[in-house]
């Protein structure tokens, strides 16, 4: 395998080819070519050809690397390297045309997160990090945010599962509402973790999600200089279905007011 640095450089162009490929579609695209795969959960033939797109250029750079992907075009069996791909995260925002919509590519091996590229396809906006080597957007570092909770811009989303976790968002609000910056939402993981990394929000939290939707932004928000967790504080989160990602200043609060709404 090449080096991780010129790797990630690799799949920040395969991602913004992909993207290119998406800002197209989304020209002529409408709602009749919406499908359905749970209740409020969307997909469209453009994230099936986005990760056809992606999954073909990924296996000639890392023959020797296994997938995990959203719509499941390819699989794994025992590689030691593992692609996870979303091949377009925020899929409602792009049916209605409101960004931010995303691209997200990570490369793991075990507990390892060795890559991450989320490429933002509105504002053209690469996010990449690799192990160890900080992060970035469209070439330029970027660092977590120093707010204090009393004036943090959060992130608080509200997954598909709405029976379930309903009851839980309702209470994180009114625990935090009023008594933080702001809170926000804005219908992707994958771009959520990555203003997280970039300073424009302070902390991210969601349930029911998949590794797809977060595998990328955590290590850009780890190699950011923030921390990513589970509901439960534990740093090991990549098995899981939710994740929290703070600057680090906030973590302990945001944990607490999760704590407190379960």
């Amino acid at each position: 395998m090449r080096d991780l640095e010129s790797t990630t450089r690799l799949v920040c162009d395969i991602a913004r080819e992909a993207g290119f490929y998406i800002r197209q579609e989304r020209a002529g695209f409408s709602l009749d070519k919406v499908e359905r795969k749970h209740a409020h959960d969307y997909v469209s033939y453009v994230d099936k050809g986005s990760e056809q797109m992606i999954v073909k250029a990924l296996r000639e750079l890392l023959p020797e690397a296994g997938f995990i992907t959203e719509e499941g075009l390819a699989s794994h069996t025992d590689e030691q390297l593992l692609w996870v791909v979303d091949p377009l995260d925020g899929t409602t925002n792009f049916i209605h045309g409101f960004a931010p919509y995303a691209v997200s590519i990570a490369l793991i091996r075990g507990k390892e997160i060795l890559v991450g590229v989320v490429y933002e396809i509105s504002a053209d906006e690469c996010f990449c990090a690799w192990q160890d080597g900080g992060a970035y957007l469209n070439g330029q570092p970027i660092h977590v945010g120093k707010s204090t909770i009393n004036d943090a811009l959060l992130c608080l989303q509200l997954p598909y599962n709405s029976d379930a976790y309903k009851p839980v968002i309702q209470r994180l609000i009114n625990h935090f509402y009023g008594s933080v910056g702001s809170i926000r939402m804005i219908g992707s993981a994958a771009m959520a973790l990555c203003y997280v990394a970039a300073g424009r929000l302070d902390a991210y939290a969601e349930r029911y999600i998949g590794q797809w939707d977060y595998m990328a932004g955590a290590l850009i928000v780890k190699e950011a200089g923030g921390r990513m967790t589970n509901y439960e504080g534990k740093d090991y989160f990549m098995q899981g279905d939710n994740v929290v990602a703070t600057n680090g200043v906030i973590h302990q609060d945001l944990l607490e007011g999760i704590r407190l709404s379960q």
